[in-house]
């Protein structure tokens, strides 16, 4: 082996080693107001609950049928029919970006805004459940909210299959028990007024998060950080803007769009 050789092989493992290793790190895209510059700075484009939230209250259509996503859970009562669904869709995206996972305490309905908790209450035995919802469906008509494995395990309808059901809306979870981790206080999702604001990023690596937050704070109004975390770890999000109602979130959020931001949703605090 000759010199030269010598002193490629090595810039190769020298470039390819750094490659790697800045491949953990995030990328950070702030796109500048009023330039077509971009920076070259990381940052993590991490999933979380609610990253979808906002795109699943749009209207959608199955098989021919319209659907229609309500923007309040408030007073929300539905009687019907309640199945489940298992380990085929084990593994598989939900609706609103998680990974179905039949042993979670979830389940789908066609129009409840995304991760509202709900009562379920199978009324031939009296048992009740509370679950949050994350993915949509039941399309088979009749059927009114499609339960993961283990809620229609508690609720008692794993071996026929369907029962009959009351289903009321909690709303979105405000404090959880220590011991059990499980929601115990709740108020109304309500997409037409409340605390809304824009979030933008995601990261697992609490620095990145502060070191993105920072520079958008120069240029954007309540720029900042929420930590988020749940069996996956914690997720600290990065979010701007703050608004009292939905329409004005939704105009603000096209302008971030069209000033190059990606991955841009709606949510409420």
């Amino acid at each position: 082996m000759n010199f030269r050789s010598y002193i490629l092989i090595l810039f190769l493992l020298i470039f390819f080693g750094c490659s790697i290793q800045n491949g953990r790190h995030d990328t950070v895209h702030i796109p500048p107001p009023k330039s077509s510059e971009s920076s070259t700075d990381k940052i993590s484009r991490l999933p979380s609950p609610d990253q979808k939230m906002h795109a699943t209250q749009k209207p959608y259509k199955i098989a021919g049928v319209q659907y229609t996503p309500i923007v309040s859970s408030e007073g929300f009562v539905q009687s019907g029919i309640a199945s489940w669904y298992g380990q085929k869709f084990h593994g598989r995206k939900t609706s609103n970006g998680e990974t179905y996972n039949m042993y979670a305490m979830t389940a789908a309905h066609k129009t409840l805004p995304m991760n509202t908790w709900v009562n379920v209450h199978n009324l031939k035995n009296d048992r009740k459940i509370v679950v949050r919802i994350n993915d949509r469906g039941p399309f088979v008509t009749g059927r009114i909210i499609d339960l993961s494995y283990k809620g229609a395990k508690r609720i008692g309808i794993i071996g026929a299959g369907i029962g009959e059901v009351r289903v009321t809306a909690l709303g979105k979870a405000t404090s959880y028990s220590r011991k059990t981790r499980n929601p115990i206080a709740f108020k109304p999702i309500d997409y037409l007024k409340g605390n809304f604001t824009i979030q933008v990023g995601a990261f697992q690596v609490k620095t990145n998060a502060e070191k993105y937050q920072h520079k958008l704070s120069k240029q954007y109004h309540n720029a900042h950080i929420t930590l988020f975390t749940d069996d996956r770890g914690s997720f600290y999000r990065v979010r701007i803007g703050r608004f009292i109602n939905l329409k004005d979130a939704e105009v603000y959020s096209e302008k971030l769009i069209a000033q190059g931001f990606h991955n841009v949703f709606i949510v409420a605090e």
